[in-house]
C-alpha cells in the first residue's frame, strides 16, 4: 500500500519507511499484542478514508486509501476480520453514504462511533472530517483513529495535530503518529510528552494530558445540556435506565456522538449492555427497527424512516428543533421517584456554577451518581457469602424489600430486571468480601455516615 501511495506525488516530502526493523518484527509481535490488549498504547491504527467517484456513476464511495501501521503476516482470519473492520470504518466516517458532490468550503468536524466485536468488546473510532488542499471543489476525507482507550477529548487535540500537519504535506502526518504509537498512554491525570519536527518550525514537544476522573475523559456533557433543558435530560435518563430503545436525532454528527456518550455516562456505576451506536450509517438505518434496546444517533435527513414506530423516544437534540420529543411513550415523567427526581434537579442547579471541562463533568455526573447510591447503594449488604474463597450470592429479594419509600422500591422493582444492574451484580458476587474499591463505593460509604448521623440527632 504504501509504495503505491508514493508513486506521483510531487512537491511532497518523501515519506519515511514505516516498517518495523528487519528481524524485530516477529520477536516484538507478541509485546506488541500484549501492549494492545493491555490498553497501553494510544492506538490500534490509523487510517485515511476519501472519497472516490464510482466508476460509470457520479455518486462518490468512501474508500481507505492510507493506513498506518499497515499490518502484514497476518493469519487468514485475522486478516477477513481487519478487511470487516475496515470496511465498517468506511460507512462510520462518511455514514451519509453516496450522497457527496465536491465543495469549495468545509468546516472540519470531529466525531466518535464505536465498533462491537462478537465477543461483546468494544473499540472506539475517533474521526476528523476536513477538506484535504487543493483548489476547485473536492469531496472532504476522514482521519480515523481505531483505539480501546476512551478519550474523546485527548484524541481530539491529537486530530489538531494531524490536521496541522496534513496542511503542510501528507508525509508530515506519519512521523507523528509513529511516534505516538511508540508513546505510553499516561495513567489519569499524568502527561506524555512527544517530540515531532516540523519544517521551518523546528521539533515541537506537543504535551497530552489525560483527565483526572478517567471514567468521564469520553465525555462532554456540555453538549447534551446545551441541547436539552435539566427537566429533558431527566426524561432522557428515566428511559434509559430502563433499557429502552433511543433514538437520538441531528445534522451534526459530533453532536450526535457527544450526546449519545453522555448520557451513556449518565448510567455510571452501571453499563449500557445493550446496541450502542452513535451515528447509524444510512446503509444500516433499519437497525431501528430492532425489538431489542438501543442508544442510536441518527441524522436528521433519515428522520422519515424512524418515526414510524411507537414504542421508543426519539430525541431531537439538532439547533432547530421545535420540540425535543418527537415520538415518546408518554410516562418518562414518572418512571424516577419525584424526591429523587427535584434531588438530582438541584444538583444539576450547582453547575451553573462550575466552569466548562471537567468541573461541569464532576457536578453532573455527582447529581446522577447519588441518585443510584440513593436507590441501590446498599446491594453490599445482601451479597452472602457461604465460605472463604468462593463467590457470593446476591438475595434480590430482601434487598428489594428493605428499600423505602414504596415509590422508590417501585422503581426499583423495574430497575433490577435490566440487564446493566443484573451485569453489575454478576460482576459483584464474582469479587471476593471486603470493602470495595472505586469512586461509587466512595459515594456509598459517605451517603451511609451522613444517614447514621442523622440518626443519632434524631435520638
Amino acid at each position: 500500500m504504501w509504495s503505491s501511495l508514493r508513486k506521483g506525488k510531487r512537491d511532497r516530502v518523501k515519506e519515511p519507511e514505516l516498517t518495523e526493523p528487519p528481524g524485530l518484527e516477529a520477536a516484538e509481535n507478541t509485546t506488541r499484542q500484549h501492549r494492545y490488549a493491555s490498553g497501553q498504547y494510544f492506538f490500534e491504527y490509523l487510517v485515511v478514508v476519501s472519497l472516490k467517484k464510482a466508476k460509470d456513476s457520479n455518486t462518490y464511495e468512501p474508500q481507505i486509501t492510507y493506513q498506518f501501521p499497515k499490518r502484514d503476516g497476518m493469519a487468514r482470519s485475522q486478516k477477513e476480520e481487519e478487511e470487516k473492520t475496515l470496511k465498517a470504518i468506511t460507512l462510520f466516517c462518511f455514514p451519509e453514504g453516496i450522497n457527496w458532490a465536491p465543495l469549495t468550503e468545509y468546516h472540519s468536524e470531529t466525531f466518535s462511533f464505536v465498533l462491537t466485536e462478537i465477543d461483546g468488546s468494544r473499540r472506539n473510532g475517533y474521526c476528523r472530517r476536513l477538506l484535504p488542499g487543493g483548489r476547485g471543489a473536492r469531496p472532504p476525507e476522514a482521519y480515523c483513529i481505531i483505539s480501546t482507550l476512551a478519550c474523546f477529548g485527548l484524541f481530539s487535540k491529537i486530530f489538531d495535530e494531524v490536521e496541522k500537519r496534513r496542511q503542510i504535506s501528507m508525509a508530515m502526518i506519519y512521523p507523528f503518529m509513529q511516534k505516538l504509537r511508540e508513546a505510553q498512554f499516561p495513567a489519569p491525570g499524568n502527561t506524555v510528552e512527544i517530540k515531532s519536527f516540523i519544517p521551518e518550525s523546528g521539533t515541537e514537544i506537543i504535551s497530552l494530558t489525560r483527565p483526572l476522573d478517567s471514567w468521564l475523559e469520553h465525555v462532554n456533557f456540555a453538549t447534551l445540556f446545551g441541547c436539552l433543558t435539566d427537566q429533558q435530560v431527566l426524561l432522557v435518563f428515566a428511559a434509559a435506565v430502563l433499557e429502552r430503545r433511543i433514538i437520538f436525532i441531528a445534522d451534526e454528527l459530533g453532536t450526535l456522538s457527544q450526546v449519545i456518550h453522555a448520557v451513556a455516562a449518565l448510567l455510571y456505576p452501571f453499563t449500557w449492555q445493550h446496541t450502542f451506536i452513535s451515528i447509524v450509517p444510512e446503509i444500516l438505518i433499519d437497525v431501528v427497527m430492532a425489538p431489542t434496546p438501543y442508544l442510536l444517533g441518527v441524522q436528521k435527513r433519515l428522520l422519515d424512516q424512524v418515526t414510524d414506530q411507537s414504542d421508543l423516544l426519539v430525541v431531537d437534540v439538532s439547533e432547530d428543533k421545535k420540540d425535543p420529543f418527537i415520538v415518546s411513550i408518554g410516562d418518562e415523567g414518572s418512571i424516577l421517584p419525584p424526591k429523587l427526581q427535584a434531588e438530582i434537579l438541584v444538583a444539576l442547579s450547582k453547575r451553573q456554577n462550575a466552569s466548562v471541562g471537567e468541573e461541569l463533568n464532576r457536578v453532573v455526573s455527582e447529581a446522577f451518581l447519588q441518585f443510584f447510591v440513593k436507590t441501590v447503594g446498599h446491594y453490599a449488604s445482601y451479597v452472602k457469602y457461604a465460605r472463604a474463597g468462593e463467590g457470593g450470592v446476591f438475595d434480590k429479594r430482601s434487598f428489594y424489600k428493605a428499600i423505602e419509600p414504596k415509590v422508590t422500591r417501585h422503581f426499583v422493582k423495574k430497575f433490577i430486571q435490566t440487564q446493566m444492574f443484573d451485569l453489575f451484580i454478576q460482576e459483584v458476587e464474582q469479587q471476593q468480601p471486603g470493602p470495595q474499591q472505586g469512586i461509587f463505593h466512595k459515594k456509598i460509604l459517605e451517603y451511609q455516615e451522613k444517614k447514621k448521623k442523622e440518626k443519632t440527632k434524631k435520638h
